[in-house]
């Protein structure tokens, strides 16, 4: 089963906070700063302790700087110093995928292309050795899936090597583009360069805690100890439930009608499909002073919220449409194409379990068949299946489906 790692950043995170959380989850510290050697930088020495945030314990690691760098680092440079290195080369990519993400963020805020960046808050020795000590943590753990609840940012100022900025800071805004964020608690920075570009790294999947089998619970202490308030960062670590499952974050746009002909419906289905709607459905209900009534419900991504409830002002007679944000399991799903004498037939391929995959033949596409032929399509439904369980043959093409 694959280890899953949970974070929840109700305080925001940092990469101290993050490397802190592992450990006090159960990351072995000295095989840590044994591993970490492999970067063969000198100069600064970790340490690790028990403090309090508020009323919790937690973990807090620091690197003791002694002999930092001469000036901020480019990016070209810690690309050298990481892939010389003889860390395991999901560490090298998922750490230089970091620093990228913040280089690349940085350029924008600067007007600066990403060759020209260079690091002031994240590229010394500390926050360097917090973002690679972070991966190499999880690889470490056997990490295979990560999963993170809505980043607090925090509120307020904060002093940079830029001068004073809001909070969050440029850098960090930029990074949390089109992720779940709060903004709660004591007005200070909650969330640095290096914690968001650890989540936005390796967060597959924004939720609340998903159903998994957590084992072991570790609360990273960041620096800042403000009075009443658990400065910490808190992660779950255990067993993925269902390793073949995934999550999935949409949006469910709805609205009530009494007073629309009936055949608009047909046109307004279409219109919402090829707007982006995965899933459109029509149900009766009896409204107010018991009229006869249908809810239009779209499932969508949560881009495409904007969109639906757009179609449905314009198409229907509504003044108000609901939104709901909404979690679903989804089967990783393929397709390939089945060649009857009648024609070909697209079908989706879902694996539940090791031993038990889904085949689920394209509705139309039988249709198409059976009209031609002049057959029931159930037939080319049952020829379909019958074809897929002789075949030897490996699909041709697979192409990734929503």
């Amino acid at each position: 089963m694959a280890t899953h790692l949970h974070l929840d950043g109700f305080s925001g995170i940092s990469g101290d906070m993050f490397l802190g959380a592992l450990v006090d989850a159960g990351l072995s510290w000295p095989l840590l700063k044994r591993n970490l050697r492999a970067l063969n930088l000198s100069g600064y020495r970790l340490e690790s302790k028990l403090v309090h945030r508020g009323t919790i314990q937690a973990t807090k690691i620091d690197v003791r700087v002694q002999k930092g760098f001469a000036r901020p680092l480019s990016l070209s440079r810690i690309r050298q110093i990481i892939t010389k290195s003889p860390l395991p080369d999901v560490v090298k990519t998922q750490s230089l995928q970091v620093f990228d993400c913040l280089a690349e963020a940085e350029g924008r805020v600067h007007g600066l292309p990403m060759s020209k960046v260079h690091f002031h808050e994240v590229g010394v020795l500390d926050s360097f050795v917090d973002v690679v000590g972070g991966i190499l943590g999880c690889h470490l753990l056997g990490i295979t899936h990560v999963s993170a609840s809505p980043v607090n940012l925090g509120s307020g100022f904060i002093k940079t090597a830029h001068g004073l900025l809001p909070v969050p800071g440029p850098a960090v805004a930029e990074l949390a583009k089109q992720i779940p964020v709060v903004s709660e608690g004591p007005q200070q920075e909650m969330t640095t360069p290096t914690g968001i570009g650890i989540l936005t790294t390796l967060t597959q999947q924004f939720t609340t805690i998903p159903p998994f089998l957590y084992e072991a619970i570790g609360y990273g202490a960041g620096t800042a100890d403000p009075p009443g308030w658990p400065n910490v960062l808190r992660v779950f670590l255990g067993q993925a439930a269902v390793a073949s499952y995934q999550l999935d974050q949409v949006v469910q746009v709805e609205t009530t009608i009494d007073d629309l002909n009936p055949q608009i419906y047909e046109m307004l289905i279409d219109q919402m499909f090829a707007a982006g709607a995965l899933d459109v459905r029509l149900t009766p209900v009896i409204m107010k002073r018991s009229r006869p009534g249908i809810v239009v419900a779209a499932l969508a991504k949560m881009e495409q919220a904007q969109a639906m409830a757009h179609r449905l002002f314009r198409e229907t007679s509504t003044l108000g449409v609901r939104v709901q944000p909404m979690t679903r399991y989804v089967l990783p799903r393929t397709e390939e194409m089945v060649h009857l004498p009648q024609g070909s037939v697209r079908v989706k391929k879902a694996p539940v379990e090791r031993t038990m995959t889904k085949w689920i033949p394209e509705y139309r596409d039988c249709q198409a068949i059976a009209v031609k032929a002049g057959q029931p399509v159930r037939e080319v439904i049952q020829e379909v299946l019958h074809a897929l369980k002789t075949s030897n043959k490996r699909p041709s093409k697979k192409t990734p489906r929503s």
